[in-house]
């Protein structure tokens, strides 16, 4: 059980005193609806079939930009695809229809030479941070290449062909650490692991992300590729960041573009429910006792939501929490204060001026995307269901 407490709305009231199975169908229904509501229709500011996400400088909170991105929209497909199983059959019909949606426009993100990566801004008309006014006038020059996150989540999203996903996996060997140039801006001790760089560009610099790392080593669980010694190598980052509670005390270091140590055991956790890892499995009580600790401890409602479901995750019944109160169910979920996502540009720089921009939030922006918040409450909600049967 995530919570006990009343959401009061208008004169709509929605209780929920404890998960049963039809509380949690009628609220899966009311997410799946507010799904269809959320993507677009018809093309204008967005493309026809994508989720709206927006994003916000840190040095000016006050000012939303419209960002067209596949990032959301391949998350939401993926997770779906992942929960179509314990929907019910009209659920099933809107989740379908919500998926078909999301593929068509994939291809505006797909690289434009014809391999099958993925871009996380449009590839049809190169784009950097849409919306951005004079900075567009760069979209071409400075346009990033396409990366590993998005091409990972993107080809389960479509739920790719084995042999597609064995040869972007190939591809991926020549884009590690030590392969066409090294990592000058993680700690020192990890400079020297051979694990995936965040970016398929060969004059990109290498970046590590433990959360792309986890996204990476999800598509070769998932499509049962054979490890290579990148995938080892990146699971040896992942478990020495982890021993070392790096997580916890450098997130936005050792995951420039997730940044929160709750999304970080969100990401392991989805990682080890695939299938068992003995190298992460001997660290999940650690991991487990930190999510119980965040999770009492934060006052945002959907890192709530994410650190029960990783417990959930790991077969861990959460601890209770009260939400602050709201005058509505979708103020709660919705809540632009919530980043799951953030474009931090510091991560590509040397060591001091990454720590510096860093700490000074420079080029740094955190990402809103109100349909996605909806569907990790979705997740949650279903994730708690596979837990009880499995108890029973």
């Amino acid at each position: 059980m995530l919570w006990k407490c009343r959401f009061i709305g208008c004169s709509i009231f929605l209780l929920f005193i404890a998960h049963t199975k039809a509380a949690d169908t009628l609220v899966s229904f009311k997410i799946l609806q507010r799904l269809e509501q959320l993507q677009v229709k018809e093309s204008g500011v967005f493309p026809k079939g994508l989720f709206p996400s927006y994003r916000i400088y840190a040095l000016n909170q006050h000012q939303q930009k419209a960002d067209i991105n596949i990032f959301f929209t391949a998350l939401i497909a993926f997770t779906l695809r992942d929960l179509m199983p314990d929907l019910t059959t009209y659920q099933q019909s809107i989740a379908k229809r919500i998926i078909d949606e999301s593929l068509v426009v994939s291809n505006k993100f797909k690289n434009r030479k014809g391999r099958n990566t993925y871009n996380f801004w449009p590839t049809d008309t190169p784009q950097i941070f849409p919306n951005s006014g004079w900075m567009n006038l760069f979209n071409k020059s400075q346009a990033l290449p396409d990366d590993l996150d998005d091409t990972a989540i993107m080809l389960l999203a479509l739920a790719a062909d084995k042999p597609i996903a064995e040869e972007v996996h190939k591809l991926m060997q020549d884009y590690r650490n030590g392969g066409i140039s090294k990592i000058k801006n993680t700690f020192p001790e990890y400079r020297t692991i051979p694990a995936y760089s965040t970016w398929f560009g060969k004059k990109m610099p290498v970046d590590f992300d433990v959360c792309v790392l986890a996204n990476v080593l999800l598509m070769v669980q998932r499509y049962d590729l054979a490890w290579t010694k990148a995938d080892s190598a990146s699971l040896d980052l992942i478990v020495r960041v982890i021993q070392e509670k790096k997580h916890l005390s450098h997130a936005s270091y050792v995951s420039p573009h997730y940044s929160n140590p709750a999304i970080v055991l969100y990401h392991m956790s989805r990682l080890m429910s695939t299938k068992k890892i003995i190298a992460l499995e001997a660290l999940k009580s650690q991991m487990v006792s930190e999510a119980k600790e965040l999770l009492l401890q934060s006052s945002s409602f959907l890192e709530q939501v994410i650190l029960s479901t990783a417990l959930l995750k790991w077969e861990v019944m959460p601890p209770i929490v009260t939400p602050k109160k709201v005058t509505s169910f979708r103020e709660l979920t919705e809540d632009e204060s919530f980043s799951f996502f953030i474009a931090n540009m510091a991560s590509m720089l040397p060591d001091q001026l990454k720590q510096f921009t860093g700490k000074a939030q420079l080029g740094k922006f955190y990402y809103y995307c109100p349909a996605y918040n909806q569907l990790l409450l979705l997740e949650h909600f279903i994730t708690n269901q596979r837990m009880a049967l499995h108890s029973q």
